[in-house]
């Protein structure tokens, strides 16, 4: 959903010096395709004894309860170390920590173009409307994390083409628009 360029993650996950295992997913796949191929790749990381999986999850019960359905398939725990916490809290937080971030998804049917492509600062805080998730968490926004404490270095990037794809409604009404921001590796 975010529509980074594999390259781009890659050098993120460089930077933060995380271990990467890919899981390749064909182009539409469908929740069957997605369930079966997570599958063999939990079945995969449970044979190299990994125990658990961590989610940033903050609200969405639903998935929370899919996550840990899906992991205890394969004797994983679950932890969700953000869940319930204070959204207002928790981006205060973030930006405190020097952490910076940049929109590369935005739903259309909430927010415009113009929050497309942006840097999360103070200004794009205030210029949020009224029932917008500071963290993007109902599906509003979706982002793009390039430095922070954590970072052997920021991930170097310019922003490319700002595109518009539109997404089956979930729950069979029009379909969802969203505003994509191309990030380029530098």
């Amino acid at each position: 959903m975010h529509g980074l360029r594999e390259s781009v993650l890659d050098r993120q996950l460089m930077s933060l010096g995380i271990p990467l295992h890919k899981v390749e997913l064909p182009q539409e796949a469908g929740m069957d395709v997605y369930d079966r191929v997570m599958e063999t790749a939990l079945n995969q990381l449970a044979t190299e004894g990994i125990t658990h999986g961590a989610f940033g999850d903050i609200f969405l019960e639903d998935l929370k309860n899919y996550r840990e359905k899906q992991l205890q398939n394969n004797m994983m725990q679950t932890l969700f170390p953000l869940w319930k916490q204070d959204t207002k809290s928790l981006i205060k937080e973030f930006l405190e920590l020097g952490f910076e971030a940049i929109t590369v998804a935005v739903n259309g049917a909430i927010l415009d173009k113009s929050f497309v492509g942006k840097r999360l600062d103070k200004a794009f805080f205030e210029r949020l409307p009224d029932g917008v998730d500071p963290c993007g968490e109902n599906g509003e926004f979706h982002t793009f994390c390039y430095k922070g404490p954590v970072f052997k270095h920021p991930v170097a990037f310019t922003k490319g083409d700002i595109i518009s794809r539109s997404y089956p409604d979930p729950k069979g009404g029009a379909p969802v628009p969203y505003w994509f921001c191309d990030i380029l590796p530098t």
